[in-house]
């Protein structure tokens, strides 16, 4: 039993195998005879145009999808090399610099930022592209299919009309025989012979009649199809690439944008970051002793002075090699206490007391040549005031006095300043300690009184425009670092 239905079934591919292969050659025989023009090929112009959009349209998606996993490549790069450079600054990134946690943060959220950017294209953009393409090899399969069943139809179309048109010569071509046959067979024979070859003639007709018959119905149906689906794919291509397009830019819009906070963040931190720098660099430079400019004094060294500040103190500084200019015009009296380049020596104490009323009249004389410096000094701080006053009684001379308060006033400014900034935006002041700022104010920042008491993004200082008209610091306040701008 399995032999015999191992024998049927090798009969059955051997039967498949003789139809396929006859179909072939008919098909070759086909395209070599309309090629020849020895015989006629049916012509469908519109679907044929349909075929060349066909054509076209899967080229550029083909393309199109090869552009998009380069660029969907590309994004991978960045994202790998964005990753490498946050992870080298997190690294070199000091614990004990600004905003250390917001360098890791940043960092951690650009890397979440890359790997969503990326995933959404190819979720949405990528997949979608695929599923466009997936429908061009069936289609292309079909329109192969289409044109084999339109040669087959052409074939059988030529097979029934060469039968056709040979119906009369056939006949002659059985009658002579026929006749030959009379001549040999006897009577009762001879119409059994032209009947049977008659017979063959017309099954033969019949069998191409109806071969073309089933060769036109396939050919029309697929045709159908392709003709109503091939113009419908090719409009597609419009609201494909639309999505497409529309959401690759939405996915890219709402990247930058992130990546843009993101970005501004980090300048950020790497301002305060600077600034910082800057704040330590003076902090630094203030702790250097300062030396005066060299002043020879007049008559006589100091009495013991109050505590001066360190900024103020006038010792261990080296005297000029030429007395200035304006001195050349003192009395001779005077003069002969500068004729020499060395610093002056402090008299005897006990050898001095009859003269601390010149030195009182002296300090009263210069104190109405310069009312504004002691004033200033005054509300600077009670220390700087009675620096001032020794200062004074040091200094007799007005033109010496002016010179010498001119200068030792802009180093007092220059020892409180740490730097400038301006008001970005108008503040107002909530407690009696905070100062209240404009659009456009300048602010000259100052050392706090008490570092202990600074709190982070506050800053101390007095407006410009304040110690210019008063050279005091009554008005100093406290004021948020973030709605200034540093000069």
């Amino acid at each position: 039993m399995a032999e015999e239905q191992g024998k049927a079934g090798k009969g059955i591919n051997t039967g498949k195998l003789a139809t396929n292969m006859q179909k072939r050659l008919s098909r070759a025989q086909e395209k070599v005879l309309q090629k020849l023009g020895k015989a006629d090929e049916t012509k469908d112009t519109v679907f044929e145009e349909s075929v060349a959009n066909f054509n076209k349209q899967m080229v550029e998606g083909t393309k199109l999808q090869r552009d998009l996993r380069a660029y969907l490549a590309a994004v991978k790069t960045m994202h790998d090399a964005s990753k490498r450079l946050q992870d080298c600054l997190a690294d070199m990134y000091e614990p004990d610099w600004f905003g250390k946690e917001e360098v890791d943060a940043i960092a951690e959220e650009t890397d979440i930022l890359w790997s969503d950017y990326h995933d959404k294209l190819v979720d949405n953009s990528m997949v979608s592209m695929d599923t466009y393409l997936a429908q061009f090899p069936d289609v292309k399969a079909r329109i192969a299919k289409r044109d084999r069943k339109l040669t087959d139809f052409d074939s059988a179309r030529h097979h029934f009309a060469s039968l056709q048109k040979g119906k009369k010569p056939d006949q002659a071509k059985i009658a002579k025989p026929m006749s030959i046959v009379e001549k040999a067979a006897p009577g009762w024979a001879q119409g059994i012979l032209s009947a049977h070859q008659i017979a063959q003639t017309n099954l033969t007709r019949n069998q191409a009649e109806e071969e073309l018959g089933r060769a036109q119905k396939v050919f029309e149906e697929i045709n159908i199809e392709l003709q109503d689906e091939l113009p419908q794919l090719w409009n597609s291509r419009v609201g494909f690439y639309v999505n497409t397009f529309q959401s690759m830019a939405g996915y890219q819009e709402r990247f930058h944008k992130d990546m843009g906070k993101l970005n501004q963040d980090l300048n950020d931190v790497m301002t305060k970051l600077e600034e910082q720098r800057l704040a330590n660099t003076v902090v630094n430079e203030r702790v250097v002793p300062f030396q005066m400019p060299g002043i020879t004094p007049i008559h006589h060294a100091p009495p013991p002075p109050h505590h001066l500040p360190h900024c103020l103190q006038p010792s261990a500084v080296e005297q000029p090699q030429q007395a200035p200019d304006g001195w050349e015009d003192e009395p001779a009296a005077k003069q002969g206490s500068l004729g020499h380049d060395g610093p002056a020596v402090a008299p005897d104490w006990a050898k001095e007391e009859t003269r601390q009323a010149g030195w009182d009249q002296d300090a009263a004389q210069t104190g109405q040549h310069e009312p504004g410096w002691d004033n200033s000094l005054a509300q600077v701080g009670q220390e700087a005031a009675h620096a001032t006053t020794d200062a004074q009684a040091v200094w007799a001379d007005a033109g010496t006095q002016a010179g010498w308060t001119q200068e030792v006033g802009h180093y007092i400014r220059w020892c409180l300043l740490f730097f400038q900034v301006k008001a970005m935006h108008d503040y107002a002041a909530t407690d009696g300690d905070e100062l209240e700022l404009k659009a456009g104010d300048v602010v000259l920042v100052l050392a706090w009184d008490n570092p202990d008491e600074q709190d982070d993004g506050w800053l101390m200082g007095v407006k410009e425009s304040h110690w210019l008209e008063n050279k005091n610091l009554l008005v100093k306040g406290v004021f948020p670092e973030n709605f200034t701008q540093k000069l």
